[in-house]
């Protein structure tokens, strides 16, 4: 895991082995402690920022550079 600091001083760890796939580059698992007790959240790789969202149906977006992971399960109704 690799130790990074946010712009706002905080320390996170990401895990370059927890991979999610993006449109634009792979997100990666992010942690509030290298034992890995709390996830935080996900690491864009493309832009290589911490500023990712999530929503209900699993799907990732990064609010940067708008790398994009698809929702796990989705149907028509929900676009």
């Amino acid at each position: 895991m690799q130790a990074r600091t946010t712009q706002d001083g905080e320390t996170l760890y990401v895990d370059h082995e927890a991979v999610e796939r993006g449109s634009k580059g792979p997100f990666y698992v992010v942690y509030t402690s290298s034992s890995r007790d709390e996830k935080w959240g996900y690491f864009c790789s493309n832009c290589e920022s911490f500023d990712t969202a999530m929503d209900a149906m699993g799907r990732i977006e990064c609010n940067g550079c708008r790398n994009l992971r698809k929702a796990d399960e989705w149907d028509a109704a929900h676009e």
